[in-house]
């Protein structure tokens, strides 16, 4: 089976996290053993991003969400980073400032979504607005409820405007987290990662995993699906959601634009100051 439909979150499906194994690897026994696998998709997306700029026809946004500790940044370096810089921008969403609370919710993610031929990654997203605010009571209940579909419409807008989304999840365990949080102590280079907030959120385990599962129930659309990707092992992240993107990206059948000159021309142009 396909990894694009092998994680995909079909309509209307009621998500339960406790039924999805965090630690899946398919039939891979170790990260060594899909090396291979993840550099050849690695160049495959160097490729298809190369032919889906040419073509120029669409855009692609790539959500990441998760707890923390789960591998967004490291989604981006490994994977996502595979592609050229020229034609993707990461875009992180943290607190608002002072003028994108004077907005809409949406106001700030639609000013990061991609033009054509471009790559968007958005490191958290307008989910937030549905997450933190839920778990912590930032917003009254009936503000938030509403979001769902306010954020269904603003991805069906996008797609209507040949915008291709993508959104993935990235799945740990709590005990993975914590290993996570952990090595990040010895860690010299990881060690300015480290909050309180790391260890007090996860008092709000719960919170999160119900208002995770209602997302992922209520906003996987046939225009912008959820992918739930295993997680705890980091190398296997890397490659389903490598696959995922590559997958998708062959399925555009995208074409390379034909030449806007008189090749013939340019080419006796060429062999006459080549001759001479």
């Amino acid at each position: 089976m396909k990894y694009v439909k092998r994680f995909e979150v079909a309509p209307g499906t009621k998500v339960l996290l406790k039924n999805i194994d965090p630690a899946f690897k398919d039939q891979h026994k170790s990260g060594a053993a899909a090396t291979e696998e993840i550099e050849r998709d690695r160049d495959k997306l160097r490729s298809l991003q190369q032919r889906f700029y040419a073509d120029g026809r669409r855009s692609l946004l790539i959500c990441l969400q998760g707890l923390d500790a789960s591998g967004k940044d490291g989604t981006i370096h490994h994977i996502l980073g595979a592609m050229n810089p020229q034609g993707c921008r990461v875009t992180g969403f943290k607190q608002p400032s002072a003028e994108e609370s004077s907005h809409d919710f949406l106001w700030r993610v639609h000013r990061a979504t991609p033009p054509k031929g471009s790559v968007a990654i958005f490191n958290r997203s307008h989910y937030e607005d549905v997450l933190i605010v839920r778990v912590h009571d930032l917003v009254p209940t009936d503000v938030w409820s509403r979001r769902y579909e306010q954020i269904n419409a603003f991805e069906k807008e996008l797609a209507d405007s040949h915008t291709d989304i993508l959104k993935f999840f990235l799945h740990i365990s709590k005990k993975e987290q914590l290993r996570r949080f952990e090595k990040r102590l010895d860690d010299p280079a990881k060690r300015w990662k480290i909050s309180e907030a790391d260890y007090t959120e996860r008092e709000s385990w719960p919170r999160y995993v119900a208002a995770y599962e209602e997302v992922l129930s209520r906003c996987s659309t046939p225009d912008a699906p959820w992918y739930v990707i295993p997680s705890d092992h980091k190398w296997f992240r890397n490659l389903a959601i490598a696959r995922v993107v590559v997958e998708h990206l062959e399925a555009l059948d995208l074409k390379f634009p034909k030449p806007t000159v008189n090749l013939e021309h340019i080419r006796r142009e060429y062999h006459a100051a080549k001759n001479s």
